[in-house]
């Protein structure tokens, strides 16, 4: 590959990893903050998510950027391009499942505050009785229909 092809790559990965960034850390950030209530602990949770994103995905880009796919610039350079936006899927996914989970872990946080600052203790569940079948005067399972007492279960009826 040329170097106007290695280039153009980095550019376009470079531009694609920051506007994916972007994308996260200003949705990420009113994700956050709807939930905590407290906009600068929302923001600074999301800027730590999304430096740990720009981080990831820009080493996997210059990682990417030394495997040698196809022959000429062209191909190469698309090919390149194909695996770097599979890679940011992949990052957008697992960034948006850490929102998630922190936001799962803020709301968990602002309940247990909102009830003194105590969490409630666990209630185990009381074990559950078995029920068996009580089989009928000639020690048979009553059945639905008294007609099907009668019949085989061979029978071709």
């Amino acid at each position: 590959m040329t170097t106007n092809a290695y280039l153009s790559f980095l550019a376009i990965g470079v531009a694609l990893v920051l506007i994916d960034g972007q994308i996260i850390y200003r949705s990420g950030r009113r994700y956050l903050e709807n939930s905590y209530g407290d906009p600068a602990a929302g923001a600074s949770m999301t800027r730590l998510v999304t430096v740990l994103f720009h981080l990831a995905t820009l080493g996997v880009l210059a990682l990417v950027s030394t495997i040698d796919m196809g022959g000429s610039d062209l191909p190469g350079v698309v090919g390149r391009l194909g695996v770097l936006l599979l890679i940011l899927a992949i990052a957008h996914a697992i960034t948006l499942a850490a929102l998630a989970r922190i936001r799962g872990e803020q709301e968990v946080e602002a309940v247990v505050q909102q009830r003194g600052g105590r969490p409630q203790q666990r209630v185990e569940p009381e074990p559950q009785a078995t029920v068996t079948p009580v089989p009928g005067q000639d020690g048979r399972y009553p059945t639905a229909s008294p007609s099907l007492e009668n019949r085989s279960p061979y029978s071709a009826q």
